[in-house]
């Protein structure tokens, strides 16, 4: 699978852009604050139909203006796709694929599968429980229609829980009538975050492996904030018992406290908790190889090779882990984003496209 091309129209800093892309590599060189991430989110919005940085789709649209459209023309392992897409700053965004109109943007789902790395990644394994859900529900959400269904169904009964118990008096039985289809959704949740992290244990564990020549074994664990058990029936039972044994404490909290939405994920490498004993290095290797793993396990779900969009991480990286990752890369198609030609890379990739961005525009050099 890769991109072809892409055109723009009032997203971000781009008022009329387009652009076609090698089936390889791709370097998009600028200095700072010129497009080259701006460039990087439109790809990206092709796959899920939203942004990796933002939650208010207003936010792309150029200032000034009242709406943007990115259309992003992709070939997959048989045929093309088309993924078009107009962000109204009055109204809700409008999606088609191959020139039909999406209308749950699951019907988006497994169509252009990309995989994005940026510094703030490096951070997944020392930061907060939020930022490694977020990791599991975004891998998961772009190639599972049916889990982005249930996380956005069990959001949904979620917030109007939390909603409830915030009012002044709050009544058990009114709790527990949301309470069943927490349950439903979220027991199915765990199952398949479960599933997810014992398959993106294997690869991960090779990758870091071949990183560090055999030195440290990586160990990925699912941390479930209610215990966790294979059956489905028993497993919402005990998530229906643990939901009703804390209800003084939600509504004395005034939140749900039980549930997959406080899940988390541990490393361990050669059996010790990196996050609180491994060394930033140990970390950002951890990092790395996950993020390759999940081209690994994406290849294994779909047949398809997924894109990678690398934004600014090969400064963040040394020269060592720059050259697994380079080294491992020449099956799929990436998006490289500097402030300047790195002599390392284009040895690496002569044949790499190199796009020079200025102020939205592609500058000619």
């Amino acid at each position: 699978m890769y991109i072809k091309k892409i055109e723009l129209k009032n997203f971000r800093n781009y008022e009329d852009f387009s652009m076609d892309f090698d089936k390889k590599v791709n370097l998009i060189v600028g200095e700072n604050a010129q497009g080259k991430t701006n460039l990087i989110e439109a790809i990206y919005l092709s796959s899920i139909g939203r942004s990796f940085r933002t939650n208010r789709d207003s936010d792309m649209i150029k200032f000034d203006d009242d709406r943007a459209y990115v259309k992003v023309y992709a070939q997959k392992e048989v045929i093309d796709t088309k993924v078009e897409i107009t962000i109204n700053g009055k109204s809700k965004k409008s999606i088609k694929k191959d020139g039909s109109l999406v209308r749950k943007t699951s019907e988006l789902i497994d169509n252009i599968i990309i995989v994005i790395f940026s510094p703030e990644d490096l951070k997944i394994v020392k930061d907060e429980p939020e930022k490694r859900r977020k990791f599991i529900d975004r891998e998961l959400a772009q190639i599972k229609p049916a889990y982005y269904d249930c996380l956005s169904n069990y959001k949904k009964i979620l917030l109007q829980r939390n909603t409830y118990l915030k009012e002044d008096y709050v009544d058990n039985k009114v709790l527990s009538v949301w309470d069943s289809q927490l349950v439903r959704y979220g027991s199915d949740l765990m199952k398949m975050r479960k599933k997810f992290i014992d398959d993106i244990n294997v690869f991960s564990g090779n990758i870091h492996s071949s990183i560090t020549n055999g030195k440290e074994k990586l160990t990925l664990k699912y941390v479930p904030n209610i215990d966790y058990v294979e059956s489905s029936e028993e497993q919402r039972k005990i998530f229906e018992e643990s939901l009703q044994k804390s209800y003084d404490n939600d509504i004395k909290l005034r939140t749900t406290t039980k549930g997959p939405h406080k899940d988390d994920m541990s490393f361990f490498v050669n059996g010790i908790n990196a996050r609180n004993f491994g060394s930033q290095g140990q970390q950002r290797t951890c990092a790395l190889s996950l993020k390759l793993a999940e081209l690994d396990f994406i290849k294994e779900e779909t047949g398809e090779t997924g894109i990678l969009l690398l934004d600014d991480v090969m400064s963040e990286l040394d020269k060592e882990r720059r050259k697994y990752l380079v080294d491992a890369l020449h099956n799929n198609q990436i998006f490289i984003t500097a402030t300047d030609i790195d002599k390392e890379l284009t040895d690496s990739y002569p044949e790499a496209k190199i796009i020079n961005i200025e102020k939205g525009k592609i500058k000619i050099v």
